[in-house]
């Protein structure tokens, strides 16, 4: 799995989504968070899963394409 992980990290939304999912994660393992961070958390993940933020519709599998690999800003 061959992924631009800088382009990545540059995207606010998926930056929000791995956010989320580690509100989601710490909350699965038990730690105690306020209700309503883990309410938006999971509306939040939720939301961008829908919009498909966290997975690239554009690409075949879960890799980038050759050409997204050379990008350094998003097109």
């Amino acid at each position: 799995m061959k992924l631009n992980w800088k382009l990545r990290f540059k995207n606010k939304a998926t930056l929000t989504a791995i956010v989320a999912t580690a509100l989601l994660l710490a909350q699965q393992l038990g730690l105690k968070l306020p209700d309503n961070i883990n309410d938006v958390a999971n509306t939040a993940l939720t939301l961008l899963v829908l919009l498909g933020v966290v997975s690239d519709p554009t690409t075949a599998g879960v890799s980038d394409s050759d050409r997204a690999m050379t990008y350094t800003e998003p097109k």
